[in-house]
């Protein structure tokens, strides 16, 4: 049976040295997308064996599914802003501290409360880029009348998220210093904004000066980034070999034929496909003309050679032979002695896997 797996070793090595490089400032843990494929309930929990207590969330189940099981006090933040009264309502019966990026959303926040006879905790959003919540950095006006008009709401903090942290340190520095810049002058009003921060992984391990009060992790967790950062990919898929066979020279496998034996040899089908995330990746970011370009030229190298798929049997490395099936793939083992039931280890994205149970486990 196909399995992901999950080293409890490999990801408390990563969370260990992520405390080690923020100090003494706290992680904010994102566990959205059920933790980015790997489930987000043993991901808090083994976060939680860790010593981080401070949880990011997108989605209202995933504040739920926390304080259902155990996380009693821990904090909460609410991502996304919300308006949808309901959903806050049960966001508030879950003690989450709410985002706050307009007017609109405080008054609705702070009317909920009110009629609660309640305080909602919140963090103002300030929009130094990305475009998709958050005051403008010039509506300090607006920022000024949510600590002097809504009565029910409590400022505990204030972020930003970057938007090109991982590639564009110039464009990361301008909205840092935005951000900044809008943080000083609520504290030179007289305002308190509580925890301020914006730094997501990639922020976090390329500017150790932009920390501030708090970081906010989740790639990094898992160790997949776009760039070497000394962490390890947490997850792998295993599973067995289903069938050995034996073809002669000539002969072909997979759809469209892609791929003929020159000389007699041996295969093994592996029960793992593009279905359950096997070689498949997110759709390229064509938002810049040279992104456009890095993508038609990959494209063009990718048409030139073929790019090669491997796995792993008995820790030994195999080639993926003709196109990648639904539900299984083939793989050249001649120089192995393969058989049915080997033990069979692949790398698929966490967060494309389908189909197979997440299983964690010592290494």
């Amino acid at each position: 049976m196909s399995s992901y797996v999950v080293s409890r070793e490999l990801l408390e090595r990563n969370i260990k040295e992520l405390k080690k490089r923020a100090g003494q400032v706290p992680i904010w843990a994102v566990i959205k997308g059920d933790g980015y494929g790997i489930g987000a309930l043993p991901l808090a929990e083994l976060l939680h064996g860790q010593g981080i207590d401070h949880f990011c969330v997108t989605e209202l189940r995933e504040a739920e599914l926390l304080r259902a099981n155990g996380f009693e006090t821990e904090s909460i933040l609410m991502l996304r802003e919300i308006r949808d009264r309901e959903t806050l309502h049960c966001l508030l019966d879950q003690r989450a501290i709410l985002t706050v990026g307009s007017l609109e959303t405080a008054a609705i926040i702070n009317d909920i409360a009110a009629h609660r006879s309640d305080i909602a905790q919140i963090h103002l959003k300030v929009d130094t880029g990305m475009g998709r919540y958050g005051f403008l950095p010039d509506q300090l006006d607006q920022l000024q009348q949510v600590y002097r008009e809504m009565k029910n709401l409590a400022v505990c903090g204030i972020y930003t998220h970057f938007n090109c942290a991982f590639n564009n340190e110039e464009l990361t520095r301008q909205e840092f210093d935005v951000f900044m810049q809008v943080v000083t002058a609520l504290h030179t009003a007289g305002f308190e904004t509580g925890i301020a921060h914006c730094c997501n992984s990639s922020a976090f391990l390329k500017y150790p000066e932009m920390h501030l009060d708090g970081v906010r992790l989740g790639s990094a967790l898992l160790g997949r980034m776009s760039f070497p950062a000394g962490l390890r990919p947490v997850g792998y898929v295993q599973t067995e070999v289903e069938a050995v066979r034996l073809l002669p020279a000539g002969h072909t496998t997979g759809y469209g034929a892609l791929w003929k034996a020159k000389q007699d040899c041996k295969i093994a089908i592996i029960p793992v496909g593009w279905y359950h995330g096997f070689q498949v990746s997110c759709k390229p970011d064509m938002s810049r003309k040279r992104d456009c370009l890095r993508a038609a030229l990959s494209a063009l190298k990718g048409l030139l050679k073929r790019p090669a798929a491997y796995v792993l049997i008995k820790g030994k490395k195999c080639k993926v032979i003709g196109a990648i099936g639904m539900l299984h793939c083939a793989v050249e083992v001649s120089h192995l002695d393969c058989r049915v039931g080997d033990l069979v280890e692949l790398q698929i994205n966490p967060l494309h896997v389908k189909g197979m149970p997440i299983v964690y486990k010592e290494l």
